[in-house]
């Protein structure tokens, strides 16, 4: 029986970074780097290592679950099934430890493969918004404010602004690894004291057998804002995506059309109405994304914790480190697909550059009274401002109104205000130069 849509309706390669086996075996892999350490200080038999080592390729999570059922503690419940399974050497797991000392350190392990996983995800998703943008530069469309017409510009721009925000998102990644692959060895109240004086030591070694850093100052766990700060990278990311897919819907309005999400042959829109295309997939990310979002206000209230730690981030972060991550990159995967399959509507893109009869060329015509025509600026911009509250009463196209108005403009400046394929500005340059 399948309880959360993550483990099936949504499941990506994340999913197999926070399975229960890997849990588990991120926990044996920072029990051993303990034992190493132990056994290079000579406190424990250099030979026990390799009998736990061994015996942790044989401990079964079904075990484990057998054990937590009688002891009630999970992380105890993988060290007594660990013991079991390295004979002699079973009485030298888990010394100097406590049980946040195992889990923290293994939750470092653990993010570390679910970054890597959405690092390469991004990156793709990054190379894709830089093609869509090169490709579509020279395709004029109608930009919208307020939900209204604005002036031109072009989808190739939309795309190098998704895809700059794409690289920011990166950047941030990569920078929260320093504050994220840490881990600590350092007991209760991490004062290190059931290390009898080898703490600093047992710490350095096992994080360099590890490969992260040591915590400089703990108490019984690893500081939650660092992992506050991994879930609102999370949700930066979720909310680009968002911004994408709404624009994708937006745009796929039937009364706009100018593109649309990849429909298959045999999809059903609606289970009433035949001739419905929805953006459900769009709609999706919308809905994850929320999700994620939420996740940071929980990973802000982990960070205070009672005292030396409390029990308050156990039970919320078994649920929002990996619906974070694995709702993450199935965001990622669809935009992916919705994306490389959009579909442009070109007759649409060009009816909507004049749906309002020129009024959307209202601001060129502005710029050029006053550039070309000696008029102020304040009088220019009332002056058309008149003229098309005119043409909007009247449905008449401005151009006309213009004509009307004997403004000293002949036919083929007329016709080159009004031409909103050529008012873009510098917008190719801007996405030559965003995409380099």
């Amino acid at each position: 029986m399948t309880i959360s849509p993550f483990e099936e309706r949504y499941k990506t390669e994340m999913n197999d970074v926070f399975e229960e086996q890997n849990k588990l075996r991120k926990w044996m892999d920072v029990e051993i780097a303990l034992a190493k350490a132990h056994a290079e200080l000579g406190t424990i038999p250099k030979d026990a290592v390799k009998k736990i080592e061994e015996g942790s390729n044989k401990v079964k999570v079904e075990r484990v679950h057998e054990i937590e059922a009688e002891i009630h503690h999970d992380l105890m419940a993988m060290v007594k099934a660990l013991t079991e399974q390295s004979g002699d050497a079973g009485k030298y797991i888990h010394i100097g430890s406590t049980s946040y000392d195992i889990e923290d350190t293994a939750t470092a392990l653990i993010f570390r493969d679910a970054i890597n996983i959405l690092e390469k995800r991004l990156g793709a998703f990054a190379e894709l918004l830089k093609t869509l943008a090169k490709k579509h530069k020279k395709t004029v469309c109608m930009g919208r404010t307020h939900g209204q017409h604005a002036v031109p510009t072009t989808y190739g721009l939309k795309f190098a602004i998704y895809y700059q925000e794409c690289l920011r998102n990166l950047e941030r990644l990569n920078e929260l690894k320093k504050r994220i692959y840490v881990g600590k060895m350092a007991g209760a109240t991490g004062t290190m004291a059931t290390f009898l004086g080898d703490g600093m030591k047992i710490q350095k070694m096992i994080m360099k057998e590890l490969g992260i850093e040591p915590a400089k100052a703990s108490n019984q766990v690893v500081q939650r804002d660092r992992h506050a700060e991994v879930l609102f990278v999370l949700a930066l990311i979720a909310a680009m995506l968002e911004k994408i897919a709404k624009e994708v819907r937006n745009l796929q309005r039937t009364e706009i059309l100018e593109i649309s999400e990849p429909f298959g042959a045999k999809q059903v829109g609606s289970s009433t109405m035949p001739q419905k295309r929805n953006p459900h997939k769009s709609e999706r990310v919308c809905s994850i994304a929320r999700l994620v979002r939420a996740n940071v206000q929980i990973a802000l209230e982990n960070i205070s914790l009672e005292h030396e730690r409390d029990l308050t981030n156990s039970a919320n972060e078994r649920v929002i480190f990996s619906g974070s991550f694995i709702g993450t990159d199935y965001m990622l995967k669809e935009m992916t697909k919705i994306l490389s399959g959009l579909e442009f509507f070109e007759d649409n893109i060009d009816k909507n550059l004049e749906l309002t009869n020129g009024l959307v060329m209202a601001e060129r015509l502005m710029i050029y009274l006053v550039s070309k025509k000696n008029m102020g600026r304040q009088d220019a911009h009332e002056k058309v401002r008149q003229m098309a509250q005119e043409a909007f009463r009247t449905k008449m196209h401005l151009k006309d109104v213009v004509k009307k108005a004997n403004l000293g403009l002949n036919e083929k400046e007329l016709t080159e205000i009004f031409n909103p394929k050529t008012y873009i500005g510098e917008a190719e340059k801007i996405i030559e130069e965003a995409t380099k």
